[in-house]
């Protein structure tokens, strides 16, 4: 079960949508999209996450990409990484069982995987040669914010594909923002992970400095909480910390997968990432102590 909560929706048309990948954020993203009044077909590569999607939301699914999209005036797409979308996309000769294979003419394909600006663009262009649109739109908030409906969305892609899509996605988003052309989705998520890791990684240090002073750090969280070093992370995590509790959230080994792309991007474009390169490796380190699938404010468990 998802477990999502109920959300005002807004007054949208109902429209014929797709959705391709049912993990911790599409089953929930889909669920909003259902529950909003859209018309959704689901596909997942395990056959009964799709069944049981159907049995929780009504709908349909089917067994392949392509026959998911038959229709759809929108497809949405949320899998683990560049080959996976390639996969459910472009699918596998000969069998050629990917969306794309299957979309209407001036259907739009909008993917929140957290992947490469590279392959945005590939799909991208894959998409306009046969008379579709391709929009690039990964996603923060995590898993609390898919089944919550409240996801910050970042796109690339074209004005009027970004703004066919955008009513309808906002069934599980609260921010649904176009930043530029195809790709630029993906370099915004890659800024927002830089972000991220550069305050857990502080607010960890933070946290075991003061537990060595002996600080009651609850009573320093709550007081620092309400100044200049407030943060969400701070709010969320700090007491997590505390407690010693990372069995939940965005784990260690997505977020290493995201700090894979960042760093590649920096290769690429030159820039300088010296303390995400360093806190990749401290995540690492995390792997290396068995937390592949602990929340990514285990950073503070190699300090103490």
């Amino acid at each position: 079960m998802s477990n999502i909560t109920s959300k005002s929706y807004d007054a949208t048309p109902a429209r014929k949508v797709a959705f391709l990948g049912l993990g911790v954020m599409g089953y929930p993203m889909a669920g909003h999209l259902a529950r909003a009044g859209h018309a959704v077909t689901v596909y997942n590569r395990s056959e009964s996450k799709a069944k049981a999607w159907v049995d929780e939301f009504g709908g349909r699914y089917a067994v392949t990409p392509r026959e998911a999209v038959a229709d759809a005036d929108i497809v949405f797409a949320c899998v683990g990484n560049d080959d996976d979308l390639r996969s459910i996309v472009l699918g596998n000769s000969p069998a050629d069982d990917g969306a794309m294979a299957g979309m209407k003419a001036g259907a739009i394909f909008c993917d929140h995987t957290t992947a490469s600006a590279e392959v945005a663009r590939e799909l991208y262009a894959h998409a306009h040669k046969k008379g579709l649109y391709f929009v690039d739109a990964p996603v923060s908030g995590g898993q609390a914010g898919a089944q919550n409906g409240v996801l910050t969305v970042m796109c690339g892609g074209d004005q009027s594909a970004f703004d066919a899509a955008k009513p309808v996605a906002m069934a599980f988003a609260r921010a649904f923002t176009r930043i530029g052309e195809s790709g630029s989705g993906q370099l915004a998520k890659m800024v927002n992970q830089v972000c991220c890791i550069g305050v857990i990684q502080g607010l960890a240090e933070g946290v075991a400095f003061g537990q060595r002073a002996g600080l009651d750090m609850n009573l320093v969280l709550d007081v620092i909480g309400k100044g200049a070093a407030q943060s969400w992370q701070m709010d969320n995590r700090g007491k997590t910390m505390v407690a010693d509790q990372f069995d939940f959230g965005f784990a260690v080994d997505w977020m290493r997968k995201d700090l894979g792309l960042v760093l590649q991007e920096a290769r690429r474009n030159g820039a300088t990432m010296p303390v995400t390169a360093l806190v990749d490796q401290f995540y690492a380190d995390v792997q290396g102590m068995g937390g592949q699938r602990w929340d990514t404010s285990s950073l503070i468990k190699r300090l103490k």
